[in-house]
C-alpha cells in the first residue's frame, strides 16, 4: 500500500473483535444497512435511537446491541457490496449484479492488466482488483476531477490505503490509450460514447484480449456494436443484460420480492483479432430483414423517403 490511510482492514468473518478506526455495517430489525465508522467515544444516531460507538468496540461480529430506544442493531464487518452501495458518491457506481458480470463476461482473472475507463466512484475499480489479485494491475482513467478524487478515497477507504498495482489517471483515455506502458489484456469502458475508443482499443489490445462497454441505452449498444464490427479487427461480439429477482424466504410462504435489481445496464463484450486480410475471421452474416443501416449523428442527412441518395445509408446485405 503506497499511502494508508488506516490499519489495514479485517475481512469479515476474522474472528477478532471490532476495533476503534474499522467500518461496520449496522443492520436494524427492518433490514436497512447503515455504514458506519468506529471511533471511541463516537454515536450513531437514527430512528432507532442513539447507540455508542463504544458500546459496539471490542464486540464480536454479528452481535445484537440495544440503542437507548431498546431496538436491536446487528453489527457486521461490511462486505463489498455493503460498502459500494453505502459509500459516498459522485458518479453512479456500478452495480454489484454488475460488477460480477463484468468480471465473468471480461474473463478478469489474476495476473490480468485491466484498463478501465472512467473510474466514477471507484466501485467496479475495487470489483477488478479483487479480481486480478496481487499479480494483476488496474490502470483507470478518469477525466473529471471530482469523480477522480472520489475513486480514490473511496479505494483507500476499502482497501486501507491505494494498492501498489492500481494507478488512477487524471485524464481522458483517447489520450492514454496509446501511451500505456504494457499492452493490456482487458479494456473496460464505461463512457457515453465508447464507440469513440475502437480504433484505438483495436491498435492498445493484442490479439485475443477482450473489450467490454458497460451502456445503460440501446441506441449505444447498436452503435458500439455497429462500430467493433465495422472495424474488422474484432469478433464474437456479444451484448447481455443482468437481471437479479430476490426471493423471501419464510417457512412456507415463499415469494418473489416485491422489488428487483432490474435494468442498469448492457455489457458488449468483443475479442481483438487480426484483420481479414492479417488471416483473421471473416465479418459477420447479417441477416436480410434486419433493416438498413442507420446514420448516427448526421443531422444533415435526408430524411427517409426523401428522392435521391439512400437516406439511411448502405442496404444490409
Amino acid at each position: 500500500m503506497s499511502s494508508p490511510t488506516a490499519a489495514a482492514p479485517l475481512l469479515p468473518g476474522t474472528d477478532a473483535p471490532l476495533a476503534a478506526g474499522e467500518l461496520v455495517v449496522l443492520i436494524d430489525r427492518r433490514r436497512r444497512r447503515y455504514l458506519v465508522e468506529l471511533t471511541e467515544g463516537g454515536e450513531w444516531h437514527s430512528h432507532a435511537g442513539l447507540l455508542t460507538h463504544d458500546a459496539l468496540i471490542g464486540c464480536l461480529e454479528g452481535t445484537a446491541v440495544r440503542t437507548n430506544r431498546n431496538m436491536e442493531i446487528v453489527v457486521l464487518r461490511p462486505t463489498r457490496e455493503d460498502y459500494v452501495l453505502k459509500m459516498k458518491r459522485g458518479a453512479q457506481v456500478v452495480y454489484p449484479k454488475d460488477q460480477a458480470a463484468i468480471v465473468a463476461a471480461a474473463d478478469v482473472r489474476p495476473g490480468c492488466t485491466v484498463v478501465e475507463a472512467g473510474a466514477g466512484s471507484g466501485a467496479l475499480t475495487l470489483a477488478l482488483l479483487a479480481a486480478v489479485g496481487p499479480t494483476g494491475r488496474v490502470v483507470s482513467f478518469e477525466r473529471r476531477d471530482d469523480h477522480a478524487a472520489h475513486a480514490r478515497r473511496n479505494v483507500a477507504r476499502f482497501l486501507g490505503g491505494e494498492p501498489d498495482n492500481w494507478q488512477l489517471v487524471d485524464g481522458d483515455l483517447v489520450d492514454g490509450l496509446g501511451q500505456l506502458e504494457e499492452r493490456p489484456h482487458r479494456l473496460v469502458l464505461d463512457l457515453l460514447e465508447p464507440w469513440l475508443l475502437v480504433p484505438g482499443a483495436a491498435q492498445a489490445l493484442p490479439a485475443g484480449a477482450i473489450v467490454l462497454a458497460y451502456m445503460p441505452t440501446v441506441p449505444q449498444v447498436m452503435r458500439f456494436s455497429e462500430a467493433l464490427w465495422d472495424d474488422g479487427r474484432f469478433t464474437d461480439v456479444r451484448t447481455t443484460e443482468t437481471l437479479v429477482r430476490p426471493w423471501d424466504v419464510d417457512g412456507l410462504a415463499v415469494r418473489p420480492a416485491h422489488r428487483m435489481v432490474a435494468h442498469t445496464a448492457f455489457l458488449t463484450t468483443a475479442r481483438r483479432v487480426p484483420a481479414r486480410d492479417e488471416g483473421g475471421p471473416p465479418p459477420p452474416r447479417r441477416k436480410a430483414d434486419v433493416g438498413p443501416g442507420v446514420v448516427w449523428g448526421d443531422a444533415t442527412a435526408p430524411a427517409a423517403g426523401d428522392a435521391g441518395d439512400d437516406p439511411v445509408g448502405d442496404p444490409v446485405d
